[in-house]
């Protein structure tokens, strides 16, 4: 892995603002300094840092706030792979360059994924996650689901331009959109056993709105799939159930996510 310390950055007081290199690409990084525990927020499949914004001003500055670009989203450079491996290589690279040892992990959708499979890596290392709407153990794996993907992401084509600034698309094709979504789903249903044995605390932030195409309550299905984990393993626990859909839970209801975040500092702080 390429991860020599970032460049070409800024500094205004103690906020750090630059470019991580790793593989074959940088992504843009914000560090807002500080000896705060550092809470690392991993971004919905398609969405950049700005989306965090309301979050961390909820939050105040008593705590280290580390948000970056995905490849391709945001200010992040581009590159030859955008598998989920390569996106958790990329939150080992920002650590590294920031010299951060043990993150609070903060993702929502495609990140809270992210950020329950990173702890589960490094159950030692990770003072714990809060998930934003995710992840749920629940995915399409059968050719027909994935041919249903394939086939949005086609219409979808010519308005990923317009859509890009919204965290709904990102600087690649319709076609590598569409594998990502897939991969996204496969790694969902196969997602129970790792939540099942995760030994750090899980907060779930779960929104109980339906998103805009959804239909046949599909989503809340999809929550209600974690109930049988939350009974099994008692580091998983809801924090908050919020009014708001998937797509605005984090303009919406940033104080609740915030709290959730307040309950994992306030249990690392207790020593657990």
């Amino acid at each position: 892995m390429n991860t020599t310390k970032a460049t070409t950055a800024t500094d205004s007081d103690t906020t750090w603002t630059g470019m991580v290199p790793v593989d074959d690409t940088a992504l843009a990084v914000t560090d807002t300094g500080g000896s705060g525990i550092p809470v690392v927020y991993l971004n919905g499949s398609y969405a950049s840092k700005r989306h965090w914004r309301r979050v961390i001003a909820d939050l105040g500055p008593g705590l280290r706030h580390i948000t970056f670009d995905e490849r391709a989203r945001g200010g992040s450079k581009q590159s030859a792979d955008y598998s989920f491996e390569a996106c958790v290589r990329d939150i080992d690279a920002v650590l590294e360059a920031r010299g951060v040892d043990r993150p609070l992990l903060v993702g929502w959708s495609y990140g809270a994924l992210l950020g329950v499979h990173w702890a589960s890596r490094n159950p030692d290392r990770a003072v714990g996650v809060v998930g934003v709407d995710g992840p749920y153990p629940v995915g399409w794996t059968d050719e027909a689901g994935h041919d249903e993907i394939r086939k949005v992401f086609r219409r979808m084509k010519p308005m990923m331009p317009l859509v890009r600034p919204m965290g709904l698309a990102a600087r690649f094709s319709a076609e590598t959109h569409a594998d990502l979504a897939i991969e996204s789903h496969l790694l969902h249903a196969a997602v129970g056993p790792i939540l099942d044995g995760l030994t750090v605390p899980v907060r779930y932030v779960v929104a109980s709105g339906e998103a805009v195409g959804s239909r046949d309550d599909l989503q809340e299905q999809m929550r209600k799939a974690l109930d049988p984990l939350l009974a099994s393993n008692p580091n998983l626990k809801v924090s908050a159930k919020v009014s708001s859909n998937h797509g605005s839970i984090l303009r919406k209801d940033s104080p609740a996510v915030a709290a959730a975040v307040r309950e994992v500092v306030a249990l690392e702080r207790q020593g657990r």
